[in-house]
């Protein structure tokens, strides 16, 4: 008995021991905190007229890339670990973002257009004379929170229930999940569905009682955003250093040997698919503040294929070569879209192209590399310096 506990306590101290190892992690942890600082200092305390300060549309714009980083990490988790090449996390991330766009609108209350107290504006305009079902509730926040985690991660348990018992994998499973996000996205587009139809839910007041236009909300709700998007690698992390980790990194190399040796890969990957979408649906309800609105439009397929270039570009099978990409493509998005807007899906078609054929393990691969050549084969740290990206190198070489 005592040996055993010995065991699992030196097994959870390994795991530990594993991720504070990794360079990149912890480099990442560091910047993350250090840039959430200087945003929420720079905005609040710095004067307008100082070269230090940053204003609130660029602490808005930092707090929605980071909502984009845990959306792409949510996706790396299940692509670059286990091999399930997911077309529909966008569902997942608008379900999310309906959730807090529902909570939101039941406090504004008799604020609204046509001061109603109980009904939304687009309710009273389509002349509906009494709150949905579903809508109820939404006005405690507690309660929108846990229908933000649990409607998504339910629908990702029985999809993946079904497609994961049915052994689908492959392209066939991606179209799959491409087809449920599209059909979602037709749903909601419909008047009838009591979500808004195609103007979606806007025209937030506030948020747990604090005004959504105030510089300190949205410097709060940046810091809200980095600090989940901490957790949620930390925890990543910790799961995918485990030893459940560790057989779904099997699954993704070789799901039928997995199988044969006994592990019932299924329930591996329908407990990871539903983990994943979690951290979708959390990446949409902290989006949803930050931008003001929520529409059908989130639902697009075309968005889920973009997140899947984020991932490709960071560097799959690495959290935070995931997160680098998600921020890399929405900052040059920014950029790009402000000069060529029509241009901008050909410049991501052929970013995505690039990446694929001279950097298949991505940026944070390609700068991991180039470390590597430039230290001499007698250099005294090579050994070291290997070994201290541990799993997360190993990891980025399998899953490509």
């Amino acid at each position: 008995m005592m040996n055993t506990d010995i065991r699992s306590g030196l097994s959870r101290l390994g795991i530990w021991q594993s991720m504070l190892a990794s360079k990149g992690g912890n480099i990442f942890l560091i910047l993350l905190l250090a840039g959430t600082v200087f945003a929420a200092v720079g905005n609040l305390l710095v004067p307008p007229e100082s070269a230090l300060h940053v204003d609130t549309y660029t602490v808005t714009l930092l707090g929605k890339y980071l909502s984009f980083a845990l959306l792409a990490m949510a996706v790396d988790v299940v692509w670059g670990y286990c091999g399930i090449l997911s077309l529909g996390h966008g569902a997942f991330f608008a379900l999310g973002g309906y959730g807090m766009g529902m909570y939101l609108m039941r406090q504004i209350g008799d604020r609204g257009v046509y001061g109603n107290p109980d009904l939304p504006d687009f309710m009273v305009f389509l002349d509906w004379s009494e709150l949905p079902w579903f809508w109820q509730g939404f006005d405690q926040f507690w309660f929108a929170f846990i229908m933000i985690l649990f409607v998504p991660g339910f629908l990702a348990f029985v999809f993946g229930w079904l497609a994961f018992r049915s052994r689908v994998t492959g392209v066939y499973l991606s179209i799959m999940t491409q087809a449920l996000t599209y059909a979602l996205m037709l749903a909601f587009f419909r008047n009838e569905m009591g979500f808004g139809g195609n103007n979606g839910l806007t025209d937030f007041k506030e948020l747990l009682g604090f005004d959504l236009q105030a510089d300190s909300t949205r410097v709060g709700i940046l810091v809200c955003t980095a600090l989940i998007l901490a957790i949620a690698y930390l925890v990543s992390q910790f799961i995918l250093s485990s030893k459940a980790g560790r057989v779904i990194q099997a699954i993704r190399d070789s799901e039928s040997r997995v199988r044969f040796v006994g592990y019932k890969t299924e329930n591996y990957k329908i407990w990871l698919f539903v983990y994943s979408a979690v951290l979708a649906a959390l990446a949409g309800a902290l989006y949803v503040p930050q931008v003001g609105i929520i529409n059908p439009g989130e639902f697009s397929p075309l968005n889920s294929i973009e997140i899947v270039v984020w991932v490709a570009v960071g560097g799959r099978g690495l959290l935070y070569g995931a997160i680098l990409g998600a921020l890399l493509v929405n900052f040059a998005k920014t950029q790009f879209t402000g000069i060529l807007p029509e241009a901008w899906l050909f410049a991501l078609g052929a970013l995505f192209v690039i990446v694929t054929v001279f950097l298949p393990k991505g940026v944070v691969g390609f700068l991991s590399m180039f470390a590597r050549l430039k230290k001499k084969p007698d250099d005294p740290d090579t050994g070291s310096g290997a070994a201290s990206d541990g799993a997360s190198d190993s990891t980025q070489g399998t899953a490509t």
